[in-house]
């Protein structure tokens, strides 16, 4: 009998024998049960008869089921749980190399080589192929293929795109290397997966995605009717989440700031335009939560651009903060001592709602310096309609978020703002036309951009988990009333950045949630 690897995960194994056993899915994707007696690994949420735990060894990730010789299974499909990057720990260059990689950093024509990605990382490529070598027991490029193979299986599970597009979508740029590559991974070819997948399994909305048709009305008040979207021409996905997931408050979030034939909203639907680097389209979401997923509709301006479509369900993912392991995040909240915390009643599952782009989050945070949230929604209205590219798909015409070219070069005489704050939205246009590679930081440099903004275009444009925006009035008017509850006295700015101080320190590295717990609070 062969001997079986030793347990290979930060979870204890008792945790994940229950976890599988009642297919929660609250631990979905943060551990991959590799049954030896099949040869295959799963999910959390697999639902296929639970294998004897004599025949189980428990994974972190899925590189490292893959290491053993383990496929992914068929049926619940590891290609498509939510990621996670717990088990890495404190090891956040790790992290920010796997982010990197998994958009797509060393796929497609622009691929960065080891020694490019260790550099855009400031470290050398010996310590980064150790670093893969000691968590992951492979190298950055054999994990960069594996990932581009799990998206491949995703496309050919949920779609009914050709294998060619298939191929290019995945970041391959031949058929030859991606069929290759594919039966090495999976042990079968591409075609052979797509012949053993049953009609049902293969979703028929990417051919037609019924929406609904829902009257919309912008915050400047002008109410427009939206036809059903035509989406013939879109490519359709399923997006995992691990639950608890408050669509509510990111609905209702998303719907106090749309902007009028940029972004549509109903029940269970957000849809937005997106330029990702020249590559322009829609996409629509709508949220089923009974099965912990949004399905996903993308459609291109240009049809061949689809081979980007990894870079744009990565940003979605980003967007919508799919990935986050609520448990864990509310769990550290809730031991904060510094302040009366069971007095902010925690609303569970309540996420980063981000923007599709860093500088777009920069720019309505310029927009909605010291006016309220309704009428810097009016200003960002009144910015895209006269200075967003217009687009027509489906015989239906959307407005792109303004680039950082045209704000730059425009007069913005039409917004009703401090010439100051125009001038900074200029300033900031240009800066980032010219270094597109500038992150918030680079910023500040700018005249008029300050930290507040940095750091609003860092928590809602980069998703970045840890900014607690203590300098907000909201913030500051919260965190004052919730100590004179306990009869703490907060009468200077020395005082209150002392607790301002302790509080982040406390909620750290989840800072970003507890901001938005306080705005939310009753």
């Amino acid at each position: 009998m062969a001997i079986l690897p030793e347990h290979d995960c930060t979870i204890l194994a008792e945790v994940c024998r229950q976890a599988r056993l009642s297919r929660d899915a609250r631990f979905d994707g943060q551990f991959y049960t590799g049954v030896f007696s099949t040869g295959i690994y799963c999910r959390s949420i697999c639902p296929a008869s639970p294998p004897h735990e004599k025949n189980v060894r428990y994974f972190d990730s899925p590189i490292k089921a893959a290491n053993h010789g383990l496929r992914p299974c068929l049926r619940c499909r590891p290609d498509s749980a939510p990621y996670s990057y717990a088990w890495i720990g404190t090891q956040t260059t790790l992290q920010r190399a796997i982010k990197l990689i998994d958009n797509g950093a060393m796929t497609g024509e622009s691929a960065l080589s080891v020694e490019q990605l260790s550099d855009k990382l400031g470290i050398s490529s010996r310590y980064l192929v150790k670093l893969f070598t000691q968590f992951l027991g492979t190298s950055p490029k054999k994990y960069a293929l594996y990932q581009q193979v799990m998206f491949a299986k995703t496309l050919l599970h949920q779609t009914a795109l050709p294998i060619t597009d298939v191929a290019f979508a995945s970041g391959f740029n031949s058929i030859r290397s991606f069929n290759d590559t594919f039966k090495q991974a999976l042990q079968l070819t591409p075609t052979s997966l797509r012949k053993n997948l049953s009609k049902a399994s293969i979703d028929k909305s990417d051919k037609t995605v019924q929406t609904v048709s829902t009257d919309m009305q912008s915050n400047h008040q002008n109410t427009y009717q939206r036809d059903v979207i035509n989406t013939r021409a879109s490519i359709t996905l399923k997006l995992s989440y691990r639950p608890p997931l408050n669509w509510q408050a990111m609905h209702d979030f998303y719907h106090l700031r749309q902007v009028a034939n940029m972004e549509w909203l109903a029940d269970e639907i957000y849809g937005r335009s997106f330029n990702l680097n020249g590559v322009k389209g829609i996409l629509q979401l709508k949220h089923i939560e009974t099965k912990s997923l949004f399905e996903l509709a993308v459609s291109f301006v240009e049809p061949t651009d689809s081979r980007y479509l990894a870079a744009v369900v990565n940003a979605v993912r980003k967007m919508l903060d799919l990935d986050a392991d609520m448990l864990t995040i509310e769990g550290q909240l809730k031991s904060i001592k510094a302040i009366d915390i069971s007095a902010v009643a925690l609303k569970p599952g309540l996420r980063i709602p981000a923007t599709f782009s860093v500088f777009e989050a920069a720019c309505r945070a310029v927009l909605g310096q010291q006016v309220s949230v309704v009428q810097a929604s009016k200003l960002l209205n009144t910015l895209v309609e006269h200075y967003g590219e217009s687009i027509t798909l489906g015989q239906q015409t959307f407005r792109l978020f303004p680039t950082p070219e045209a704000i730059g070069c425009a007069s913005l005489d039409e917004l009703k703002m401090p010439g100051a704050r125009k001038l900074a939205l200029n300033g900031l246009g240009k800066f980032v036309h010219n270094n597109p590679q500038s992150s918030p930081l680079d910023w500040l440099d700018v005249k008029g951009i300050g930290p507040w903004t940095v750091a609003y275009a860092q928590m809602r444009g980069e998703s970045q988990s840890n900014v607690f925006l203590s300098g907000d009035l909201v913030i500051k008017n919260r965190l004052k009333a919730l100590c004179d509850k306990s009869a703490t006295s907060i009468e200077t700015a020395k005082q209150y950045q002392q607790l301002a101080d302790q509080v982040a320190e406390q909620a750290a590295p989840w800072g970003s949630y507890l901001t938005f717990q306080l705005w939310s609070a009753e």
